[in-house]
């Protein structure tokens, strides 16, 4: 897991931010526990990085892909990341790679990897064979999103907001004449709902108070 830069791990605004309650509990359940890995040697292997920052609280990152013919995630509201490289020496630095390349936030540099959650598979028809392993990240407060053209919109999002019943919604699929109902969450205006809400669910149950 990378660790923050000197100069970030010694600012005060980091050091607020890893002492903030809901960041020290998901750091804490996240170190405690075994993470799930998917056993399917035919499926493609990616790499997502939930990232966030504290102002005045917890704010998760979501991107809005570009909208690109053929890509089955074109237009989708997700985390940073993609597939795995060859030249990638772990998932992690699949993660680290593909959030710097898509929004320039470089979470070896300024950034602090607190650790992953469940594998997962998705559950859509429509979508490929393929596993992500998605990645839990800090960064600082004054962190800047400069997205490449893979990405569309970017959104900081309270954790707090996500967790609110106004913020649950649906998505509806229509595949070979069925409508497919999915869990979703409201996101800057849109719906996430797939992979990423699932990872999301991970995430929020991971750093409930209660």
């Amino acid at each position: 897991m990378s660790t923050p830069s000197e100069e970030a791990a010694t600012s005060p605004s980091w050091r607020e931010a890893l002492e903030h309650p809901v960041v020290a509990r998901l750091a804490q359940q996240l170190q405690a526990r075994v993470a799930h890995d998917a056993d399917d040697p035919q499926a493609r292997l990616a790499a997502v990085a939930a990232v966030l920052r504290v102002r005045d609280e917890p704010e998760l990152l979501f991107i809005k892909r570009a909208v690109v013919a053929g890509d089955p995630w074109s237009g989708h509201i997700a985390f940073p990341g993609g597939r795995h490289d060859v030249t990638d020496a772990s998932l992690v630095h699949t993660a680290i790679r593909e959030t710097r390349e898509e929004t320039a936030v470089d979470l070896d540099a300024s950034g602090h990897v607190l650790g992953r959650l469940d594998d997962l598979a998705p559950r859509s028809p429509t979508l490929p064979r393929i596993i992500i392993r998605p990645f839990v990240a800090l960064v600082r407060p004054d962190t800047v999103v400069m997205a490449n053209h893979e990405v569309s919109a970017h959104f900081w999002v309270p954790l707090d907001a996500l967790r609110r019943p106004e913020a649950q919604a649906e998505h509806v699929l229509t595949h070979e004449g069925q409508r497919l109902r999915f869990p979703g969450v409201l996101v800057g205006g849109h719906v996430t709902w797939g992979l990423t809400e699932r990872i999301l669910r991970q995430l929020l149950d991971l750093s409930w108070l209660g």
